[in-house]
């Protein structure tokens, strides 16, 4: 097995096409350095990395953007998400973890960094729980930010779907909602995401961390058919996401830039590229407009 904080391939290849001007990374987590930013064991742990080794990564995919989830080990407000936000020139936005009372608490700072989204899990020990759904998402749409819902299966979405429906806030499902190689493009978790894409306009998919989600392992062909059925159901409510640097993950750890063209020959043609890369988070999140 993989150590589960062993970190990324240190060496990320070029991809093959390179991705449009703003593209943009909707999901990373930062852990360090340690020296700097220690982490309580308590809490967890997560690869010894810093926002320099994250922004030498993106320089190579090519890659402007990105937004930063809060990991859950550094609890309430993540310094080390801050401090990436602070040095990226606008460039980086986060998503912090807490429950509606402290995210009212801590709502200027937040807005002042450059926060752009809550996330709720049922997959992380300690995690804000999607219980929370209902009263945070009234304040979130009032913000215009987005929640995203870290899932443990992709079976949730059933009983989630009447929940998403009642809220007006942009909802986006992490990791393509947790459907893996040995489900079915018929599952009925998975059947029921795609009609919250078709029917609604709030519901967003991030396609990411594939790798951890397959179970033929590289070249990761079982996850295709999904990765296909989401971008030709509403290429406009997809991103894409790196999950630098791949913690937690019991997978052979994956080159970034063998990912990135992974996903490049999904999307297709340049317009859903650029649609997925560039003007879905630009919206979704609130970067500068690229108009």
């Amino acid at each position: 097995m993989t150590d589960l904080i062993n970190g990324p391939d240190w060496h990320p290849k070029k991809p093959n096409t390179r991705p449009p001007p703003l593209s943009c990374d909707t999901h990373a987590h930062l852990y360090g350095p340690f020296t700097r930013f220690p982490i309580d064991p308590i809490k967890g742990d997560g690869p010894d990395t810093s926002y320099k080794q994250y922004k030498d990564m993106l320089d190579v995919l090519g890659i402007e953007r990105a937004v930063l989830v809060q990991a859950r080990d550094y609890g309430g407000i993540d310094p080390v998400t801050v401090d990436a936000i602070e040095k990226s020139a606008g460039r980086i936005r986060g998503v912090a973890a807490m429950p509606r009372e402290a995210l009212e608490d801590h709502l200027d700072f937040l807005i002042s960094k450059n926060f752009c989204g809550i996330r709720l899990s049922t997959f992380s020990p300690g995690a804000v729980r999607l219980d929370h759904l209902e009263s945070i998402a009234p304040l979130i749409d009032e913000l215009g930010w987005a929640i995203l819902l870290h899932l443990s299966d992709i079976e949730e979405v059933i009983d989630l779907a009447p929940r998403v429906r009642m809220q007006s806030a942009n909802i986006l499902f992490d990791h393509l909602g947790r459907v893996r190689g040995p489900d079915t493009l018929q599952s009925p978790g998975f059947q029921t995401l795609l009609t919250l894409l078709k029917e609604t306009d709030n519901c967003w998919v991030k396609i990411c961390s594939w790798y951890r989600l397959s179970a033929d392992g590289s070249p990761y062909d079982d996850m295709t058919p999904y990765a296909h059925a989401l971008i030709m159901a509403r290429p406009d409510r997809i991103v894409w996401g790196s999950n630098w640097p791949h913690p937690n993950s019991t997978a052979a750890i994956p080159n970034d830039g063998n990912l990135l063209d992974q996903f490049m020959d999904w999307a297709g043609n340049e317009n859903t590229q650029r649609q997925i890369l560039v003007d879905n988070p630009t919206r979704l999140f609130g970067f500068e407009s690229t108009d």
